[in-house]
């Protein structure tokens, strides 16, 4: 019979619990709170993709000069080619 009361007080104490949790979380101070996270997480996203932005830019800058680089050496080497074939 005891063991019965122990569950009942624990489920009360959890309800009232939960719902001082509900109220606390609903309060003016934990709004604020919450907006100030939010806004702190907005900005550390603008952050990140900037940073994205500037390596993917990059990427491409050296993409396209690993490009001329092969495109150089290919015609070099078609020249090389060409001579060694009229000599």
């Amino acid at each position: 019979m005891m063991k019965h009361y122990v569950r009942l007080a624990c489920f009360v104490g959890g309800a009232l619990f939960g719902s001082a949790g509900v109220k606390l979380l609903a309060s003016k101070d934990a709004r604020k709170a919450y907006t100030h996270i939010t806004a702190a997480g907005l900005r550390m996203k603008d952050s990140v993709m900037e940073t994205v932005t500037s390596v993917q830019e990059n990427a491409a800058d050296i993409l396209a000069s690993a490009r001329d680089i092969n495109e150089a050496r290919e015609a070099r080497e078609a020249e090389a080619q060409v001579e060694g074939q009229e000599a």
